[in-house]
């Protein structure tokens, strides 16, 4: 009967009150094979491996071929040797090879989740190493999903999400590991990392505005600004003026900044030129297009261009 009771306990993950019932079958009978089993078990879900082995060796020298006890013996060997390797390859940044080694740990046993938390954490820790950031916020999710106080698994999705530039996601995660952990300076300057790019990611994308790249000459620059500069000249779009001059403002932001040698460096930098008074604005008033003849129109840019622009068009 009270086999019979450890075994239902068991099924329901009440680790504790298995090692307490059969302890006392052992105390009456200390070589009782069924009890011995079930009392590793119980230490094997609790991830206390080394008290598991104890039972298991003992079973095993009283009965070499007791099934379910090699079972049970031979599995957890098995674990732990999957588990060393993929550590050790970690460990020497062969990175690939410990994430195969980390899913092969994981198949054997999902339902050992007091150990397979670990072994979602390591598995995250190396995607992020490996730059798979999507991968990475899954298993780090599982991790969670298990202990949801496990700072390093909350701060290893968040550099996660940082590879996929989920930059809000990433600040939140970050935020909730630094208060865990406040005295985390890795997590603090993380946090700090994703606070700028969120910051940033708000900001205009001149090389978009343009359609160039972030590699762009000086002269596809200049080009780029002319053509589009004619595209969205207010007296050419007269049916959408409001539209063309919207667009006509942020084009010339755009060649303001990316124009400027000094100022584009500081923007690829990160530097909020705004901020120092530098973006947006300040500029005197010049002709892109130089010749003369034609329609003079003279575009005065709001908020920050008090020269305005003269472009002439033939």
């Amino acid at each position: 009967a009270k086999l019979l009771k450890a075994k239902a306990l068991l099924a329901l993950k009440d680790y504790s009150n298995v090692i307490s019932e059969t302890g006392f079958i052992l105390k009456e009978d200390e070589d009782n094979l069924d009890a011995l089993l079930l009392r590793g078990r119980a230490y094997y879900y609790l991830a206390d491996h080394d008290v598991a082995n104890r039972h298991y060796q003992k079973g095993l020298r009283l009965d070499p071929e007791h099934s379910e006890l090699k079972k049970a013996y031979f599995g957890l060997k098995k674990l732990l040797k999957k588990t060393k390797s993929a550590e050790e390859n970690a460990a020497k940044s062969k990175f690939r090879v410990a994430v195969e080694d980390y899913k092969a740990a994981l198949a054997m046993d999902p339902d050992h989740t007091l150990y397979n938390v670990q072994l979602h954490l390591g598995l995250c820790k190396t995607l992020v190493k490996l730059g798979r950031g999507k991968e990475a916020i899954s298993t780090c999710t599982e991790a969670l999903s298990i202990d949801e106080e496990l700072v390093e698994a909350l701060s290893q999705r968040g550099e996660a999400k940082l590879l996929t530039e989920d930059w809000e996601g990433a600040v939140e995660d970050l935020k909730e590991a630094a208060q865990k952990s406040p005295q985390d300076m890795a997590i603090r300057e993380a946090l700090m990392k994703a606070e700028r790019q969120l910051k940033l990611s708000k900001r205009k994308d001149w090389y978009k505005i343009l359609g160039i790249s972030k590699t762009a000459s000086a002269a596809d620059i200049k080009r780029a600004y002319k053509r589009l500069a004619l595209q969205w000249h207010p007296d050419k779009n007269v049916e959408n003026r409001e539209e063309a001059e919207n667009m006509f403002r942020e084009i010339a932001s755009a060649y303001e900044v990316l124009s400027d040698e000094d100022k584009r460096v500081r923007y690829d930098r990160g530097e909020d030129l705004e901020e120092m008074g530098m973006g947006g604005g300040g500029g005197g008033g010049f002709d892109p297009f130089g010749g003369g003849g034609g329609q003079q129109y003279t575009f005065h840019h709001g908020g920050g261009f008090p020269g305005g622009f003269q472009f002439n068009f033939g």
